[in-house]
């Protein structure tokens, strides 16, 4: 199992900064992707970003040169930087991971959401 413990949600104003963190702890051994999910009320949860193993990203269009992903394989956390916030962008965040089980299959492993709120 995998626990993912996510923070830095907050309430911020239109054209804020937020950064939020995901620490991974549990059995981190060769965690894959890991990733940022929102889900704001009355919509499905949508992809945010994610980063591989190695350092390629990806982002949805809608995120794109505001936000940005990484991750501290030796911390196992990934962070992702929220520029120029828009009130669109108010949902609860869920950060992702995945790896592989024994048989091969991909298991992924969810944190519990935090909330962002942009809004004046």
């Amino acid at each position: 199992q995998v626990q993912l413990v996510e923070s830095g949600g907050g309430l911020v104003q239109p054209g804020g900064s937020l950064r939020l963190s995901c620490a991974a702890s549990g059995n981190i051994f060769r965690i894959n992707d890991m990733g940022w999910y929102r889900q704001a009320p009355g919509k499905e949860r949508e992809l945010v970003a994610v980063i591989t193993s190695g350092g390629n990203t990806n982002y949805a269009d809608s995120v794109k040169d505001r936000f940005t992903i990484s991750r501290d394989n030796a911390k196992n956390t990934a962070y992702l930087q929220m520029n120029n916030l828009k009130p669109d962008d108010t949902a609860v965040y869920y950060c992702n991971c995945n790896k592989l089980n024994i048989l091969g299959r991909r298991i992924d492993y969810w944190g519990q959401g935090t909330q962002v709120t942009v809004s004046s």
